[in-house]
């Protein structure tokens, strides 16, 4: 019996001694709001929380259904310096009696931007005043915008309200708008987005249960445009105007370029020889294309056994090889890409950039693209934009088309 009391009197110890351990280190979670501040106040606004363990803070940026982990953040005295996980993007912070203030540094083709920002503690998103939805605004509709040139464009928008709860994105010709969230009271829309590199806010007056007026579109510091749309539930996207293909009497492919550690990689190569090989034309830059490359690298990583091989072409902001080279091993890091990619060279900007990387192909209009080459070395599909996770049926068509597509050239002999 002793020896039974004293085996008790030793677990209830090391018990105790677990329960202090975890106790000291408890990790604190603090829910946060952040606004960018742009000079017509137009609020966009995102949602973070901020795990704090052992010493270290991590912040999860939650839009809709999308949660972006930033881990690697600095924190010196009353500063913090965040490191967006994408596109080389940054907080610049001090901290603040209710949470902090700072700015936001986003990498542009024409160098670094700035955009101020507060971020304090709370979990509200947007607070539109009005508590009876008059209207709800769930499905699909056709949406016209016109910028400040007067040029009109259309696009689709996808949205699901439930109760004042508001989420969706628009789809264009060339990709998406990514993860929107917002609300909807009485007659009043809104809706936002952070992800690193966009930053929008969207509003609109529901005139009537068919009927969306005076829409408003803001993206980063200044550029704002104008919106309206009619609900179509049978609307289909007019992909034509960012379509690209093979010039003239083209079948083939001719390219090399070095990859993110100085070695020429060819189309030509023997390991592309009797395989299906996809053509991802991207930039580090670009959300759609981190969107895609998430896809394509957990496709190849599953079935590139089956004979298929797939090759990354990236135009970034500079010609500069170890600026690309930084970020892009960044971001192949990020979603685990087995695949080459290669360096261009070439900017995304660069009007001649498709003569100049792709000269077989007509003009590249959209990032990302994608050219799907058969086992016998022909180009035969390509693809501009992506419909990303937030278009919802749209992503899951798009996966069920490629995996068809692919299957059947694997088959061929």
């Amino acid at each position: 019996m002793k020896k039974i009391y004293f085996l008790l009197f030793v677990l209830s110890n090391f018990i105790f001694a677990i329960n202090v351990c975890s106790q000291q280190k408890t990790v604190s979670k603090t829910e946060y709001r952040a606004l960018l501040h742009r000079d017509d106040k137009l609020p966009i606004v995102f949602n973070i929380s901020e795990s704090k363990y052992a010493g270290n803070i991590t912040w999860t940026i939650r839009n809709a259904g999308e949660k972006l982990v930033a881990d690697r953040i600095v924190e010196k005295a009353d500063s913090l310096l965040v490191y967006l996980p994408f596109f080389d993007g940054m907080l610049l912070l001090k901290k603040t009696t209710n949470g902090y203030e700072g700015l936001w540094n986003k990498k542009t083709i024409n160098g670094d931007q700035f955009m101020p920002l507060t971020i304090e503690k709370g979990n509200k998103r947007l607070d539109l005043t009005g508590s009876t939805n008059q209207f709800n605004v769930t499905g699909r509709w056709n949406v016209e915008f016109t910028n400040d040139k007067m040029k009109k464009s259309i696009a689709m928008g996808e949205f699901k309200q439930i109760g004042k709860k508001l989420i969706g994105t628009f789809l264009t010709p060339t990709g998406d708008y990514r993860f929107l969230e917002g609300t909807v009271a009485g007659d009043s829309m809104q809706m936002t987005t952070f992800d690193g590199s966009h930053a929008f806010f969207f509003s609109a007056h529901i005139k009537d249960a068919n009927t969306l007026v005076s829409g408003i579109y803001a993206s980063g510091l200044t550029h704002i445009e104008t919106w309206k749309a009619k609900r179509d539930e049978k609307m289909i996207l007019d992909e034509s105007s960012s379509s690209f293909q093979l010039k003239g009497l083209e079948s083939k492919l001719n390219f090399s370029f070095p990859d993110l550690d100085s070695n020429i990689v060819s189309i030509k190569d023997e390991r592309f020889k009797n395989k299906v090989v996809v053509i991802q034309i991207m930039g580090s830059w670009c959300p759609n294309c981190m969107d895609e490359t998430a896809f394509l690298s957990k496709y190849f990583n599953e079935n590139k056994q089956l004979g298929i091989e797939m090759i990354g072409l990236a135009y970034e902001y500079s010609k500069d090889f170890s600026k690309s080279r930084k970020s892009l091993s960044y971001f192949k890091n990020r979603f685990n890409v087995k695949y080459p990619i290669l360096i261009t060279g070439i900017t995304s900007s660069d009007e001649m950039k498709t003569e100049k990387s792709l000269p077989q192909m007509t003009e590249i209009k959209a990032f990302p693209s994608m050219i799907i080459i058969g086992k016998d070395g022909t180009v035969r599909k390509t693809h501009a934009g992506y419909a990303g996770p937030a278009t919802g049926i749209h992503h899951e068509l798009f996966k069920k088309e490629f995996s068809e597509i692919v299957n059947a050239l694997l088959a061929e002999k």
